[in-house]
């Protein structure tokens, strides 16, 4: 299994809608990109490694696949629509990192 991971860094400027993410453009995710992705996931960022420390992200995503290629076919036909609604609920650049589910 494989998890994408989208990373939304935290700053003094930056701005998250997480009502939005999780009711309107996760929902909208998970309908274009099918059975291919099974599960999601959304975290907001509480804190860093020290308590009063700021959350190094302020909310991440997550999806997850069967395999690279099932997440390459599935997103490919819809990446322009889920890449034009991010500025519908934050101002930061999202990172990506596709990772191996190892546990």
């Amino acid at each position: 299994m494989i998890k994408v991971s989208v990373l939304y860094p935290n700053s003094e400027q930056a701005k998250f809608n997480l009502d939005y993410y999780c009711n309107s453009h996760m929902p909208m995710v998970q309908d274009k990109l099918g059975n291919a992705c099974k599960k999601v996931a959304v975290e907001s960022g509480l804190c860093g490694a020290k308590p009063e420390a700021a959350a190094p992200y302020i909310a991440m995503g997550h999806l997850y696949f069967d395999s690279l290629a099932e997440y390459q076919q599935a997103f490919a036909p819809h990446a322009e629509d889920i890449l034009s609604d991010i500025p519908n609920y934050t101002n930061t650049q999202p990172e990506i990192q596709i990772s191996q589910v190892q546990l």
